[in-house]
């Protein structure tokens, strides 16, 4: 029986494309030791993305929370992701930054890279996977899917061989950030990336956006696909990973043994749906299948953040307009694959060319970097026209002659800090100053948060939100809790 290995996205994709990133180090903790005990493959918990919102948003250090985090899971193998020429927000980051980042990552116990570039260019990618074994870690760099005239089966099959000829790869991951992949295409696509991956083993980092994904990992396991991404259920589905509770459920009624252990599963999905209760957060639920999300490819958080813009615009009803103007953005543009941080140059350029009424009227300076090239070679030309607007402007000229600054680290220190330490200056590099100078002046990383919602929180909680009678009483052991509706008054 052939044994499927699982990688667990809660603390990091599941969270991130349910909670916008905004887990805690003290929210994981109480139940680590259960992650640590399902017997996953490897565990995915950071990413640059989420530095900069641990620091932005709540002020606490991301390097003391992955420590915390570690010590936690003992022998695990634990995972970072990073862009092959990015680290935070949508522009370049200097060679050397992305290198001490690897390098830091590594002293702090991550011993496995996801390496990802939306435009493929695989010796960017092999040149970082040199620094990840260099770190003594692994690399298992990642094939983005998505649909267009260009991406045929061809392209990507091109791009998993060249990817898996890259020296000392672990794996290599097929990433279907939107949950586009039609399952009559799978049927071929994913023996064609087997085939084409030749020894190296294939991992499936499937979004269940349009409720593909769970199909489309039992098309392939069946093709030889060994190596499955879930999560938590409450942290599951929707723009997420599929559950593993499920997954494992679905893999041996086909006769396949999946290696981990489903017994904790069920108390740490509680657990992260207390916490969302705490925190207002939803919970993963399963999503209808959507042909105008298979056409716009947008991955979940996306369309929240358009929806957000378009509502500090005061154009809420316009939604409609942007997602239409999103799939003509992304074919004038070249056809990027709809993942960080195309899906977000695209997005904003279609948010901006329908607020403004004239298309293509303000252009982005991250967009003018990648119309000129410096991003790497886009999958399709890009429309002439386009390009002439965005590149015949007095600062498009700017970017067609510019050069990406490569600072070494000692600049770096010098700009920043002499004595700064590669963790304080890595957050330094990548994010304002003043919120770094908050989370060094807030002190150490909360540990014990208030999430312990118990059932009988969530219930009183929703009692005091719903009802609407004139008196309601509640006891359950020390607890009692009695509501009294004032005269003619509302709650």
């Amino acid at each position: 029986m052939t044994r499927i290995e699982f990688v667990d996205q809660t603390l990091r994709d599941g969270q991130q494309s349910l909670w916008g990133m905004r887990m805690r180090a003290g929210h994981a903790l109480p139940v680590l030791d259960l992650v640590n005990r399902v017997g996953y493959s490897v565990i995915d918990v950071t990413g640059s993305s989420m530095f900069e919102v641990q620091v932005r948003h709540w002020h606490e250090n991301p390097w003391e929370g992955l420590d915390l985090i570690r010590e936690q899971l003992p022998g695990a193998t634990l995972r970072a992701g990073t862009r092959s020429n990015g680290a935070v927000g949508m522009g370049l980051t200097p060679y050397s930054v992305m290198d001490l980042w690897v390098t830091t990552l590594a002293k702090h116990g991550i011993n496995s890279f996801w390496i990802f570039d939306c435009l493929h260019d695989t010796d960017q990618m092999g040149r970082l996977a040199q620094t990840v074994i260099s770190a003594g870690a692994t690399p298992s760099p990642q094939v983005m899917f998505g649909t267009s005239p260009v991406h045929t089966d061809e392209y990507f099959a091109d791009v998993v061989s060249r990817l898996a000829a890259v020296p000392g790869v672990a794996s290599v991951l097929l990433g279907d950030e939107a949950g586009v992949l039609d399952v009559r295409r799978a049927e071929h696509f994913l023996p064609a990336m087997v085939a084409a991956a030749g020894d190296v083993p294939l991992e499936m980092h499937f979004h269940n956006t349009t409720g593909l994904a769970s199909v489309n990992h039992l098309i392939g396991v069946e093709a030889g696909i060994s190596i499955l991404h879930t999560a938590a259920e409450s942290l599951a589905n929707g723009p997420s990973m599929p559950s593993a509770n499920v997954t494992a459920d679905n893999l041996k009624r086909r006769g396949f043994q999946p290696a981990i252990d489903v017994g904790p599963l069920a108390e740490i999905s509680d657990h992260f749906a207390r916490v969302a209760v705490n925190e207002g957060h939803p919970v993963g639920a399963p999503r209808e299948y959507s042909v105008a999300v298979a056409d716009q490819q947008l991955p979940g958080g996306m369309t929240g953040t358009l929806r957000n813009q378009l509502q500090q615009y005061g154009m809420p009803e316009r939604m409609g307009e942007v997602l239409e103007e999103v799939t003509r953005v992304r074919a004038e543009m070249g056809w990027p694959i709809m993942a960080t941080p195309f899906s977000q140059l695209v997005g904003i350029q279609a948010l901006l060319n329908v607020v403004t009424g004239e298309r293509y009227s303000m252009i982005p300076d991250e967009n003018l970097i990648y119309l000129a090239g410096h991003m790497g070679k886009t999958p399709a030309p890009v429309d002439p026209e386009v390009l002439d607007k965005a590149l015949g402007s007095g600062r498009g000229k700017e970017f067609v002659s510019w050069t990406p600054p490569q600072p070494t680290i000692a600049e770096l220190r010098h700009e920043h800090g002499d004595t700064l330490s590669d963790e304080e200056l890595i957050l330094r590099v990548l994010i304002p100053g003043p919120d770094v100078d908050k989370t060094y002046a807030s002190g150490p990383v909360a540990r014990d948060l208030p999430q312990a919602a118990t059932p009988e929180a969530v219930f009183l909680r929703r009692l005091v939100r719903e009802t609407r009678a004139a008196y309601a009483s509640y006891s359950h052991g020390h607890t009692h809790l009695e509501l009294r509706r004032h005269p003619g008054g509302e709650g």
